[in-house]
């Protein structure tokens, strides 16, 4: 990126001196610098060199509502005036929390009428595995420890969290996963389908969880935790065979059911929940991204009604944190929700803008780096390769960074997992902004295939 505003070099600096990112290779970053976003209005945002640049993963997956909307403001602004901080530990409470977890068990599925708040979904899926544990404790079966999870699914960055998910990269740091969490595959029929058709490769991977209980033994296996879909790990959209056949396999055992809703969650798949869409249900749902739209940080665990029974008769349950429930959270979180209902934002989703989305984004398909396009509501993802017919990749050219770095530099955000490009704007996002999402990335496709054929 090249820089004219002396600030922005300031900010760099600042960067490399002070400040360690997430996710970042920091001899790398110090020497690029970061770009600087210094504002945001709608579905745009712009950097420190005045570059307007449409955003088209929401953040990180989380501005539903999009940038600027001054009620949010206004709730955060009210609540801190007249109670800007108290915990809800020593049998205390507050009314935004109570109102909050109201609201949230109203658009919740059917049976599930409890919310234990975090300050973010990593948060919640460690609340998860101590609430599972816990439970069958409760039940006399202490040895229902271990839980099943899917490789290269993404539960958050914590120590649980990052071994709930099934992500190499992080497990090789700090000898993850912790004891108790295993992985299965992923319903990943581009990448790991081979010569079976979507629905054979859906089936399988559904058995894989079958195969697992049985082999640990149902009477150690405590849950299986798994997105709707697969958010970091590339939109994994699960072949049309495989919700159906794991439904029929958790219904055969005795396991619990965790929905991690931290992506899918409030609208991006065009109903409230992801295990709406999918007829799921879930004993437990990590939710935290589009609770407050961002603005905020704030997460949780919706619980369902039978499990809350088991636990309210077990006395303490000793976890929680700080800022679990935060006053200022729920009162943006419960201004949030008004919105998204009010302004009916999700059935607009689900009715225009997100076919209108899929539509459009299919049109890229026929471009010579596209191998599959695949996408379901407010998500998509573009997977670049060599070879359209035998999904061969570009090996060792790191495709998928070279597009995004042409999409930064034309206005576009548009994130990287390897060599598939993946998408999920704000849900407030209009044909227009539609349109021009979707030109921009036909621009750095092209780009992209001309820098590694040049």
């Amino acid at each position: 990126m090249t820089t004219h505003n002396p600030q922005t070099l300031a900010w760099q600096a600042l960067s490399g001196e002070h400040h360690l990112a997430p996710f970042s290779d920091y001899k790398q970053l110090k020497e690029k610098g970061p770009r600087i976003i210094t504002k945001a209005h709608g579905v745009h945002l712009w950097d420190s060199e005045g570059n307007k640049i449409l955003d088209g993963m929401a953040g990180l997956w989380c501005v539903a509502i999009g940038y600027g909307r001054d009620e949010l403001a206004d709730a955060a602004s009210q609540q801190m005036r007249e109670l800007p901080y108290y915990n809800l530990f020593f049998q205390t409470a507050h009314p935004p929390a109570l109102e909050l977890a109201k609201v949230v068990a109203e658009v919740a599925p059917e049976g599930m009428s409890h919310v234990f708040f975090t300050g973010s979904g990593s948060e919640g899926n460690d609340t998860v595995l101590r609430l599972v544990r816990h439970y069958w404790t409760l039940k006399g079966q202490p040895q229902k420890k271990v839980v099943i999870s899917r490789l290269n699914g993404y539960h958050g960055s914590t120590v649980a969290g990052a071994s709930l998910g099934g992500m190499s990269g992080m497990h090789e740091q700090g000898d993850l996963p912790i004891p108790g969490i295993v992985h299965i595959a992923q319903p990943y029929w581009f990448g790991e389908g081979g010569d079976m058709s979507p629905d054979e490769f859906g089936i399988w991977a559904a058995d894989q969880l079958e195969q697992k209980i049985l082999e640990l033994g149902v009477d150690q296996v405590a849950a299986f935790i798994a997105e709707p879909i697969q958010g970091a790990g590339g939109v994994i959209i699960p072949p049309d065979s495989y919700w159906p056949r794991i439904k029929e396999i958790l219904a055969r055992y005795d396991i619990l059911f965790v929905a991690d809703e931290v992506i899918c969650g409030f609208g991006r798949t065009g109903e409230w929940f992801g295990s709406d869409y999918y007829g799921l249900k879930p004993d437990l749902m990590t939710i935290a991204k589009g609770l407050t739209s961002g603005y905020i940080p704030m997460g949780g665990v919706i619980v369902r009604n039978e499990v809350v029974k088991v636990i309210n008769e077990g006395g303490d349950f000793n976890h929680g944190f700080t800022y679990s429930g935060h006053p200022v959270a729920a009162a943006v979180a419960l201004e949030n929700i008004r919105i998204l209902r009010d302004e009916k934002i999700i059935e607009r989703v689900k009715s225009k803008t997100a076919p209108y989305l899929q539509k459009r984004l299919r049109e890229l398909a026929e471009h010579p780096l596209v191998g599959e396009v695949r996408g379901l509501g407010m998500l998509g993802a573009i997977e670049l390769v060599a070879d359209k017919q035998t999904r061969q990749r570009h090996e060792g050219l790191g495709v998928g960074m070279i597009c995004r770095q042409f999409c930064f530099d034309n206005g576009l955000i548009m994130r990287a997992v390897g060599d598939t490009m993946i998408i999920a704007p704000p849900l407030v996002i209009s044909f227009a902004e539609i349109d021009e999402l979707i030109e921009k990335a036909r621009l750095c496709l092209d780009l992209t295939l001309e820098a590694i054929n040049g």
